[in-house]
């Protein structure tokens, strides 16, 4: 099929199955059509807010308390500043605080707020944060704002290395059931069906697996997993699927080039 593509279309007669969040998945869908794929958008995951603001909106009332901010996710981003906006709380509120984002996405999403991000890690997962924060948070209040299901590395690991760590939660992800006629629908249609599925959290990959039904992983074969990153990576591996394509940079960008490398210079079978 991508042997027929053209160097400005790698893409081409490629069928994309992009499974982000509905309101996210528009930058992975755009970037995928314009290399000429056919993408087909499933969401996997749903955001809503959490049942209840109170511990976060009660952490942003008193934000002089801490010393750092950690955000994780362009989602938390958007959820925090909404709570400010609907709380009245002036953004010079967060000018005394240190702040660490996960990765490029949130740390854009923080900028345009027109707030300074001081860490930033090389790797774009938790374990990289914690090692560019641990030598700088002995004794320092630490004011988490994330999912309300999300991996306890971070807290975990900053506790260990002396500070105080509050962990709210911003918003929640749930699973989108109207996606689940449409995902088998899919899969069964040999004009429809997939040549590659993108994974782009941990997350998406519980839902896909819910929404499909451990049974159905089997009729698989031929769609290819891709994964952002190595988080995303053992959550497929934890479901018996594999990993065929896996991106180098842990990023939408990075995820598009690994899967254009597989499909259009030289087929790879999976990751080791």
């Amino acid at each position: 099929m991508s042997k027929q593509a053209n160097s400005s279309q790698p893409l081409q007669g490629v069928r994309v199955l992009v499974g982000r969040a509905r309101h996210q998945a528009g930058a992975l869908a755009g970037e995928l059509r314009k290399l000429g794929a056919q993408v087909i958008e499933i969401p996997f995951i749903e955001i809503r807010k959490p049942r209840s603001f109170k511990l976060l909106d009660s952490a942003l009332k008193n934000l002089s308390a801490y010393d750092w901010l950690v955000l994780t996710s362009v989602n938390g981003v958007e959820a925090m500043w909404a709570r400010l906006a609907q709380l009245r709380i002036p953004q010079r509120a967060l000018s005394d605080l240190s702040i660490a984002a996960i990765g490029p996405a949130t740390k854009k999403a923080i900028e345009q707020h027109g707030i300074k991000v001081d860490v930033m890690p090389k790797e774009y997962v938790a374990e990289s944060v914690v090692r560019s924060m641990r030598a700088k948070v002995k004794g320092k209040r630490v004011l988490l704002v994330r999912a309300k299901v999300a991996r306890d590395v971070i807290p975990t690991e900053l506790r260990q290395a002396g500070a105080h760590v509050d962990v709210v939660e911003a918003y929640e992800t749930v699973v989108p059931q109207t996606s689940r006629r449409r995902l088998q629908a899919a899969l069964r249609n040999p004009k429809r069906r997939p040549h590659v599925m993108t994974f782009t959290s941990s997350s998406t990959v519980k839902n896909f697996v819910e929404l499909l039904g451990r049974k159905q992983l089997r009729s698989l074969d031929g769609v290819r997993m891709s994964s952002i990153g190595p988080v995303t990576s053992a959550t497929l591996r934890e479901f018996k699927l594999p990993v065929d394509i896996a991106a180098k940079e842990f990023t939408i960008p990075g995820l598009v080039a690994a899967i254009v490398e597989a499909f259009y210079s030289s087929p790879k079978t999976g990751e080791k």
